[in-house]
């Protein structure tokens, strides 16, 4: 008969906050090893160059016309590599004002938000982690920013993965009091937004980062509530008081969560004039977030009490990481338009290899080059990509009243 092992006999037992705490450091000292043989310390992250018809595209003209602008030595000229024409994503701006500049008959190939037009303030959230939050986020800043509006995203997650997308590494690159927290923290160490935003490499696409030291603001804020200082700012305000500091600057705001109802998830949700909830169709994932839902409708019912707006110009469902072969999954997509209706968007971002793979490497699809995938694949993904985007485009035009 086997004996049973006695506590002597098993291995040292370790404690386990020291165990916890040699395990983050080992883990760390590798993911930064792997960034920098990734992005060596003296190099910057880029994104693609586009072609003729992509760069068109994006412009919002045909490609002939931009044939015939760069003919005409209008603007840049498209440089030629291998036999083939390219425009970097800062010639697309230029040409893009030049065009603008010359505009007649109301078009405007410079999207920007007029006097009449209040900023959109999208907060991209859910209360579970894996919903393809921070991958829509990105995205959605990306394709804003390449279409002509200037756009600010905000990495509110302490996990910080908007911000390593976007070439930040919390660990490295990101230190003290240059999150949003020192644009909303409760002490004299508070300074302007202006002063955490930082510039990327998509003109018009700026960035305030985020690492660990927002969770500060989970453990200040109770404590500012029980002080109820005089003239202090109650939290569910500061994130839309930051914002208003640089409302002029950006026509739009994409706030990246963090997957928790906390103090930044409300204050961001009274900052945010829409909201996108994100949903991967699966039952474990639509049963947290009804959760979800339950929680946030108490809080915000509280909140509202306290003063803070509650008044969304849209509230919409992505729904994320969508196989269309899978029967369950679009059974799942069937039951959540049933009860959902409009606020589910017609298209859903599509799984697809293309998106895991150039995140492995901290790119979105607009970055890596399409010749590391298949055609289609790359393709399909990018359609699925440009679809939910556009979607969401139409509905901030549609805020500021603008024809579809």
């Amino acid at each position: 008969m086997a004996q049973i092992p006695t506590q002597t006999q098993s291995a040292p037992s370790q404690e386990l906050r020291a165990l916890v705490q040699r395990h983050g450091d080992e883990l760390s000292a590798q993911l930064q090893a792997h960034h920098r043989s990734i992005f060596p310390p003296e190099a910057e992250k880029t994104i693609r160059r586009f072609s003729p018809a992509e760069a068109a595209k994006l412009i919002g003209i045909a490609e002939g016309y931009l044939r015939q602008v760069a003919s005409e030595g209008r603007g840049p000229s498209p440089s030629t590599t291998n036999g083939r024409r390219s425009y970097s994503v800062e010639d697309i701006h230029e040409l893009r004002k030049i065009l603008d500049q010359g505009a007649r008959g109301g078009r405007r190939y410079l999207p920007h938000r007029t006097g009449s037009e209040h900023l959109q303030v999208l907060t991209v959230m859910n209360f579970k982690g894996g919903s393809g939050k921070t991958t829509t986020s990105a995205h959605l800043a990306q394709y804003l920013a390449l279409h002509g509006y200037r756009v600010l995203a905000i990495d509110l997650d302490p996990q910080a993965s908007l911000s390593a997308l976007f070439g930040h590494q919390p660990e490295l690159d990101v230190g003290p009091n240059e999150t949003l927290y020192g644009a909303i923290r409760y002490d004299d160490k508070r300074r302007p937004i202006a002063e955490v935003v930082r510039a990327t490499y998509i003109p018009d696409l700026h960035i305030v980062p985020g690492n660990l030291e927002l969770m500060e603001f989970e453990h200040d804020t109770p404590r500012a509530l029980l002080r109820k200082a005089p003239g202090d700012t109650l939290f569910f305000a500061r994130v839309g008081q930051a914002i208003a500091q640089a409302q002029n600057l950006y026509d739009v705001v994409v706030i990246d969560c963090p997957p928790q109802l906390g103090y930044l998830t409300l204050s961001a949700l009274t900052a945010a004039t829409s909201v996108l909830v994100t949903i991967h169709p699966q039952m474990l994932d639509v049963m947290s977030m009804s959760q979800f839902l339950m929680m946030t409708g108490d809080l915000l019912d509280e909140v509202a009490k306290a003063g803070a707006s509650t008044t969304y110009d849209f509230m919409k469902y992505v729904i994320t990481r969508f196989e269309p072969s899978d029967g369950p999954q679009n059974q799942m997509v069937a039951f959540l338009r049933s009860i959902f209706a409009e606020h589910v968007l017609i298209h859903p971002m599509l799984k697809s290899t293309a998106i895991s793979d150039a995140g492995i490497t901290n790119q979105t699809l607009f970055e890596v080059d399409r010749h590391q995938f298949t055609r289609a694949t790359y393709d399909r993904a990018l359609e699925s990509m440009n679809n939910v985007n556009a979607e969401i485009e139409g509905f901030i035009r549609k805020a500021w009243g603008r024809a579809e």
